[in-house]
């Protein structure tokens, strides 16, 4: 069996290049839709992100504004960057870059950001109404999983999906996400953590295995049937004096030993992370057609 490598970067290719069309048309209407960047401190893999996110704004024709505070930046001044991008009329989202300096506000700081603006749909008000079914914006990488698969041809109706991890960011919402009756989802969904039993005897009944556990080589090849789909949505860095930085990134999945083995296989890096950025771009620019009355989801 050889594996369909699942190219995270030419499906969001395909992606910008059909938001570039639709930003495109909105300029026509004096529409640019806007995102607001929060980062604070210097941490590498954030700026090189932020750095990523601002060069797909460029290409895809949306505005992109970025505010870099010190870490030492204390909670208050953090907050007013925030509100100032609550209310500016010519930002419709805003991204606070994560993890934060200090962990303890990050919390405090997400809530701040308006729901309307919220694009990477961590606040309250969006993770509840996705959870009730209604109308929200769908967190980048789980719409981006979804998106992926779909795009590739395979299905998801009717599967078997497990997904192991079940942070609030990407495990927990991707399975209700995965569930419900939708064009992208309705899914049997298995959700594994650290504290399920014999998470290996669930993933060998899957069609499809999310990988989102944020450790390698969580998912092995004894833990997968032949024919199943892997998606590895993890990007850990591990010690490898042989390169010129002296580490390399990989994902939870034990890539070469899968690949044999199963029918689809999103690689790291270059697979879900690319998703993740396209997926925020297409919220921002949902945010400004909503804005704008063009649209009336919620």
């Amino acid at each position: 069996m050889t594996a369909r490598i699942l190219d995270g970067k030419a499906i969001a290719q395909e992606i910008r290049q059909e938001l570039k069309a639709e930003v495109d048309q909105l300029r026509t209407r004096g529409i640019v839709p806007g995102l607001g960047v929060l980062l604070v401190g210097d941490h590498p893999a954030s700026r090189s992100y932020v750095t990523a996110k601002e060069k797909a704004c460029a290409e895809t024709g949306l505005l992109s504004r970025e505010v870099h505070l010190p870490a030492n930046t204390g909670a208050d001044a953090i907050l007013d960057r925030v509100e100032a991008f609550n209310r500016d009329p010519a930002i419709h989202g805003i991204l606070v870059q994560l993890p934060l300096p200090d962990a303890s506000i990050e919390r405090k700081i997400l809530e701040t950001v308006h729901p309307d603006k919220d694009v990477d749909g961590f606040h309250p008000v969006n993770v509840g109404r996705l959870t009730l079914g209604l109308p929200a914006y769908w967190p980048c990488t789980p719409h981006g999983v979804l998106q992926m698969l779909k795009r590739r041809d395979i299905p998801v109706a009717g599967s078997h999906v497990v997904v192991i991890g079940r942070s609030n960011i990407v495990g927990r919402p991707l399975s209700i996400l995965l569930s419900m009756k939708h064009l992208l989802g309705n899914a049997t969904v298995t959700l594994c953590h650290t504290g399920s039993r014999d998470i290996a005897g669930h993933t060998r009944r899957a069609d499809i295995v999310v990988a989102a556990a944020g450790r390698p080589h969580t998912l092995t090849a004894d833990m997968v049937r032949p024919g199943a789909a892997v998606i590895d949505v993890g990007v850990n860095r591990v010690e490898d004096p042989r390169h010129p930085k002296g580490y390399r990134l990989v994902g939870d999945a034990d890539y070469d030993a899968l690949l044999p083995i199963v029918s689809a296989i999103t690689p790291v890096p270059g697979g879900v992370g690319p998703m993740t950025i396209a997926m925020l771009l297409f919220n921002t620019v949902l945010a400004a057609k909503r804005m704008n009355g063009l649209v009336q989801e919620f």
